[in-house]
């Protein structure tokens, strides 16, 4: 049966093991659940659910827990056994947004492809272009680079203002600093594979 969003969040949260890493500080200070409780005005019943992965903490509740222990929110997100980054995200896991949460008509849907894998060089999506006017869509930019595969139907990007369109088996690769945007120009939805990247430095 596949997982609903909050299951999901839930699973990926759940992979950082913030419990066993909030048990660690606790146990190296040697302080008791009830001493921590006192200084985080928590209860020491929650505290053990925290550590035993039967919660899942409110980034408000573990910004105090790290102010009592001094150390920042990285160390419970971070990974300092920096293992080669490996994961695999399911289909039935994935969560579809739109462009724009506020947009009755959204220029495109996307889900992300990686979303369980930490300390990334590139973000990839799947994305669908539902058929738009030129003028129902916007420009966007964002530093690095960007490739487009497209899959499905017939996508057109506008860009350096000029419009090119991609068909089935198309690609392009461009700096996504300049302004750009997409728009589904087939009767079908237009469905691609989008990559993006950050700048090299």
């Amino acid at each position: 049966m596949p997982e609903n969003s909050a299951e999901t969040i839930r699973r990926v949260l759940s992979s950082y093991d913030i419990g066993r890493k909030l048990r660690q500080l606790r146990l190296r200070k040697k302080i008791a659940l009830v001493d921590l409780g006192k200084h985080t005005g928590l209860s020491a019943s929650l505290l053990s659910q925290l550590e035993n992965g039967k919660l899942i903490p409110t980034l408000p509740t573990l910004a105090r827990i790290a102010m009592v222990f001094d150390v920042s929110l990285d160390h419970f997100f971070g990974d300092k056994r920096k293992r080669k980054p490996f994961a695999i995200i399911r289909a039935a896991e994935r969560i579809r947004f739109p462009d724009r949460p506020d947009e009755p008509r959204p220029s495109y849907f996307f889900e992300n492809l990686a979303f369980a894998s930490q300390d990334k060089s590139l973000q990839a999506y799947l994305a669908e272009f539902p058929k738009r006017d030129a003028a129902e869509v916007r420009e966007h930019f964002h530093d690095g680079s960007e490739f487009v595969y497209v899959t499905e139907g017939s996508l057109a990007i506008q860009y350096a203002g000029e419009e090119q369109v991609l068909r089935a088996g198309d690609s392009a690769f461009f700096d996504s600093s300049e302004p750009h945007a997409y728009r589904g120009v087939s009767k079908a939805p237009a469905r691609a594979f989008v990559v993006t990247a950050p700048p090299r430095l």
